[in-house]
């Protein structure tokens, strides 16, 4: 399973949505799978951009879904020029699979409330559902290449910041809500 793509892909669509004024998620752009990646980033402002791996460390992921021997290995980086998203992402690898994979995408000098994105997130996707213990909201579906998606947004420093992890299916959001939860805390 290749999970990371879809939540690359989201966080594109969540806030062209957000920053049209619409609660309307645009066609995504696929995101190439040999992207170059780095581990942070040093935006405009000079703050070094989270790796997605330091966040959610191997060990939580092998918790929740019960499997030990997770590795992490950095995923593919993606920026989007339409709506100035920059995201990052960590794969997490069991036996040369793919178990998941967290994304990180920041919008530098856009605005957008996370209220309005998580908004954007449900319109999206049929069947997501809010996620009770977010400060800023989260959201939780499975789309129709059968992939679990746990999302929520918030403001760093002022920055709208996308986390969503992807798994498997049989990934709840009992599973999910406590490995987002510890990725949001350092996002």
């Amino acid at each position: 399973m290749r999970a990371y793509p879809v939540a690359l892909v989201l966080s594109a669509a969540v806030l062209t949505a957000c920053s049209s004024g619409e609660q309307k998620a645009a066609a995504p752009t696929p995101s190439p799978a040999n992207a170059p990646t780095t581990s942070s980033s040093s935006p405009a402002n000079g703050k070094k951009t989270a790796d997605p791996c330091a966040l959610l460390p191997a060990d939580d992921v092998s918790k929740a879904i019960n499997i030990p021997g997770i590795a992490t290995k950095p995923g593919p980086a993606h920026s989007d020029p339409k709506n100035g998203g920059k995201a990052t992402s960590c794969e997490y690898v069991v036996q040369g699979k793919t178990a998941g994979a967290l994304a990180v995408t920041r919008y530098e000098g856009r605005e957008a409330k996370p209220a309005d994105m998580v908004a954007a997130i449900k319109k999206a996707k049929p069947g997501a559902v809010d996620v009770p213990g977010f400060p800023d909201g989260a959201v939780y579906y499975v789309d129709e290449q059968k992939t679990a998606t746990l999302a929520a947004a918030k403001l760093s420093g002022g920055v709208p910041v996308l986390v969503n992890y992807t798994g498997p299916v049989k990934m709840t959001k009992e599973m999910m809500t406590p490995l987002v939860r510890t990725a949001v805390s350092g996002a």
